[in-house]
């Protein structure tokens, strides 16, 4: 089995060329082995459509409905048939996890979650963290309190399934941060790309004082899921109509695993 996972859209709206990039994005897995995708930031039914319009031979779309798209951005499209999906919501933070925060980031965070897609055997989850503007992960930071509380909400979903569980997304914790490590520790789950974690997202875009950082990760539940290979996807500009460019900030994950 072949499990992908991609943030489609951090770039800014204005000037995305957001129709070509995914265009594009839904080009290069359709010539692919992929059999699930696990994408972020699907943030509209307009963005819906695009994609699957551009992946006709994934025909099995998992996501939750809400108002303007696919609930907290997230979508997962296989090739295979889907038993049922689930969602949990992140829920609004305390305010003694919020205090300092931008007005804007603590809204998001309630608009976070994670999509839970059972297959054959095996269920899918995928997850959108709150971002940190900051690009500090440590504990004085004034993200981490309320990244701490997203994780445990993430870690209790993971839990309560019963089976094999993959789950990736864009974690928005670095990898050599606390909150990582305790995670891993807290859940028991097992990171696909070991402990070779170069970083996700591309340095292009961020400012010159920022450093780019392993944000997203794929992690497997079951010692009895075994990776056979482990690669980053779209980390090489890429054809468009309008010019070649990146397709989104951020690195894809592609994994082989044997269940």
């Amino acid at each position: 089995m072949i499990v992908a996972s991609l943030n489609t859209r951090g770039i800014p709206l204005r000037g995305s060329r957001l129709g070509e990039r995914y265009a594009a994005i839904g080009a290069v897995f359709e010539a692919s082995d992929v059999d699930v995708v696990n994408f972020q930031e699907v943030l509209t039914y307009y963005h819906l459509r695009q994609l699957v319009r551009a992946m006709p031979s994934y025909r099995f779309a998992g996501y939750r409905r809400s108002v303007a798209g696919p609930a907290g951005g997230l979508l997962t499209l296989s090739r295979t048939a889907i038993a049922r999906t689930g969602y949990r919501s992140m829920p609004l933070p305390p305010k003694a996890d919020a205090v300092g925060l931008p007005r804007l980031s603590r809204l998001k965070a309630s608009l976070k979650g994670v999509l839970l897609t059972s297959l054959s055997g095996v269920t899918v989850a995928n997850t959108h963290l709150l971002a940190n503007f900051d690009g500090d992960w440590s504990d004085s930071n004034r993200y981490y309190r309320l990244h701490q509380g997203q994780l445990a909400v993430l870690g209790r979903a993971v839990a309560a399934i019963d089976g094999p569980t993959i789950l990736s997304g864009d974690f928005n914790i670095a990898r050599d941060s606390t909150l990582y490590d305790d995670f891993i520790r807290d859940t028991g789950l097992v990171d696909a790309f070991g402990a070779d974690c170069p970083p996700t997202f591309h340095a292009s875009y961020l400012h010159s004082n920022q450093t780019a950082h392993c944000i997203d990760f794929l992690l497997l539940s079951d010692p009895s899921i075994s990776v056979e290979a482990a690669q980053l996807t779209f980390t090489e500009q890429l054809p468009m109509p309008g010019g070649p460019d990146y397709l989104t900030d951020h690195l894809g994950l592609q994994v082989t695993l044997a269940l």
